[in-house]
């Protein structure tokens, strides 16, 4: 139920929680996406009687959950655009992995090149022609008997980027068999989320903060608790 996962809305803009599998925009598998979704709930509760506008501002792959924005507006939507364009969007991710990296904290500097028919991001030490310089950082801010929860901020945003620099420092995120996890999550999905996204309102100029919360999933919950009432080990 599209009405549930609601994290904001006004006259511009509509904030959602993306489930695991959701394609937030369609490809060429033919798919239903979280656009459509959104579309129709807004026709129905807003009775509008001819097309609903919304413009997909950002992604967030497939297997990936969380935050997402959209703009009800064309207005909205070009402002909003060149604020990823120009990295004036500030965005952190939770992810979770079986291996702790080598430090509680760290910066992760990488080129990544993708390849297109594999729809996969390759991880290179250096500089080479079709590479983009990929960057973020770390922080290990909880852990369970057996995993650990890293909350990661990109400075670059590429193709698969948290996913292929984890995968490269030997953290591989949970159920995330393309790049290198062991084993597959139930559904398909990853232990990748988008936790928070703050923002300039494209029209009000008023700072937008927004966290979703994490999937109704028993390892996501009991990391997310660790979290809130601080008592992730460092």
């Amino acid at each position: 139920m599209i009405g549930k996962r609601i994290l904001y809305e006004d006259n511009h803009l509509i904030i959602v929680n993306k489930c695991t599998s959701e394609l937030v925009q369609g490809d060429k598998t033919g798919d239903r996406t979280l656009s459509d979704e959104i579309k129709e709930f807004i026709k129905t509760r807003d009775k509008k009687p001819g097309n609903v506008f919304l413009g997909v501002c950002h992604r967030l792959d497939r297997p990936t959950s969380g935050v997402v924005v959209f703009a009800k507006t064309s207005k909205a939507l070009s402002r909003m655009n060149r604020f990823f364009r120009e990295n004036n969007v500030s965005k952190t991710y939770w992810a979770v992995t079986e291996t702790e990296p080598p430090s509680q904290t760290g910066t992760l500097i990488h080129y990544l090149k993708k390849n297109e028919a594999k729809n996969k991001s390759f991880v290179l030490d250096r500089a080479e022609p079709g590479a983009k310089k990929a960057e973020l950082e770390y922080t290990v801010i909880a852990r369970s008997d057996r995993y650990f929860l890293l909350e990661a901020k990109i400075k670059t945003g590429r193709h698969h980027q948290i996913r292929a620099q984890l995968s490269a420092a030997g953290c591989p995120i949970k159920g995330d068999l393309k790049y290198g996890f062991r084993r597959s999550d139930p559904g398909g999905g990853i232990h990748l989320h988008a936790r928070e996204i703050r923002f300039s309102h494209p029209v009000t100029g008023t700072g937008i903060v927004i966290t979703a919360p994490v999937p109704e999933e028993k390892l996501w919950q009991v990391l997310e608790k660790e979290v809130l009432l601080g008592l992730g080990k460092s």
